[in-house]
């Protein structure tokens, strides 16, 4: 049973062209396998193509209108003429003996491809989100002709060169007979089909480059590197065909005080040697606003405090990093005689005025290993 290729683009039959075409670019669009992942979007979207093939072929859809499939070589189909029961090795015979097993046209309308643009954003635009307007020049549905690539009121005509096939054939006489060899029609490219007037704003192609804004939303949590994917405003492709994705790429600017790991946050901060012996308290300035941080007494350099949740946000979960704030402990290089006595006079104090007694303490340990191992 030969299959209704108006029903499958959601037509009666003798829609018109302009019905076909714009039934088959709504379709298209949302059946394409690069925007529907679903289950069975990729087997309907090439049914789709398929039937706008066979609507958009004046022979083809001759065939269809007769109640027959013109894609069926089957025997006894309507689409095969050469229908009664050649297959099988009839069917290698005909390709060398003068058969002609053709391929068909293919269609004019190409998928358009994918476009890439870089984006610029600051740490707290990746962080918490934003929105951007970026400026692309793509190529775009020509609006004059509506992706048809004809002037306005004329139509495609069948090629002249190859009669409507795409292909045209050489025979050359061997020892066995004549041998028949076919390739792309030069005067169509394979599509069977003219444009005698093409249309004067895109040249018959069905698209025109453009530049056009397009606003850009930015998920909190996004990372450097990360693209951003926008279905359906990338390149229109020939002939009308659906447009190909836009992929906008996240560079993440370098902050002056923040680095980034990940989900978490870090800074550093530079204690002075009295802050971080008695203890303080830090006013930090993070992303999310002023915070106090407490210093606990005998803080040491390189120690490391976490404040929770004040990293960025996880992107495909909920919550965020932490924010790691590493310490410094700066020691004094000048000291003015008052405080070169109150130092001197603290290190006394504790027992740090003769740094040389930390030798001797390790000598004296070296000295018990030795004299345990002479017997002493």
């Amino acid at each position: 049973m030969a299959t209704d290729y108006y029903g499958v683009l959601g037509l009666a039959p003798g829609a018109s062209d302009t019905d076909i075409k714009r039934a088959y670019r709504r379709m298209a669009r949302d059946l394409h396998p690069d925007v529907n992942p679903e289950p069975g979007a990729k087997e309907r979207f090439q049914e789709v193509t398929r039937a706008y093939e066979a609507l958009t072929d004046p022979e083809k859809r001759r065939i269809v209108d007769l109640g027959g499939d013109p894609f069926d070589s089957g025997p006894g189909s309507a689409g095969n003429p050469f229908a009664g029961g050649f297959g099988g090795l009839g069917d290698i015979m005909d390709a060398f003996f003068g058969g002609a097993a053709t391929r068909g046209p293919r269609s004019r309308v190409r998928a358009g491809r994918d476009a890439l643009i870089p984006i610029e954003l600051e740490l707290d635009e990746t962080v918490f989100g934003t929105t951007k307007d970026i400026t692309v020049d793509t190529a775009v549905l020509c609006d004059t002709c509506a992706g048809a690539g004809t002037a306005p009121g004329t139509h495609p005509a069948t090629c002249a060169t190859c009669s409507g096939r795409g292909e045209v054939q050489s025979v050359q006489r061997g020892l066995l007979g004549q041998v028949v060899s076919s390739r792309t029609c030069p005067t169509c490219g394979g599509t069977g089909q003219v444009i005698p007037e093409p249309c004067t704003k895109c040249g018959g192609d069905g698209r025109v480059r453009a530049r056009r804004t397009i606003p850009v939303k930015v998920p909190a949590g996004v990372e450097d590197g990360m693209r951003i994917r926008l279905t359906g405003h990338g390149e229109v492709g020939s002939g009308g065909g659906p447009a190909g994705d836009l992929y906008v790429e996240v560079h993440e600017r370098p902050h002056p005080v923040f680095t980034r790991d990940g989900e978490d946050l870090h800074c550093r901060v530079t204690l002075p040697m009295t802050a971080a012996a008695l203890g303080t308290t830090l006013n930090l300035k993070t992303l999310d606003g002023d915070t106090d941080v407490d210093i606990k007494p005998g803080t040491q350099s390189g120690s490391v405090l976490t404040l929770r949740a004040h990293g960025a946000p996880r992107l495909r979960a909920t919550g965020r990093g932490n924010l790691l704030v590493h310490v410094e402990v700066q020691t004094p290089t000048r000291l003015d005689p008052e405080q070169e006595k109150l130092l001197r006079e603290l290190a006394a104090l504790r027992g740090e005025d003769q740094p040389e007694s930390h030798r001797e303490a390790q000598g004296g340990l070296f000295s018990r290993v030795r004299d345990a191992f002479n017997g002493r």
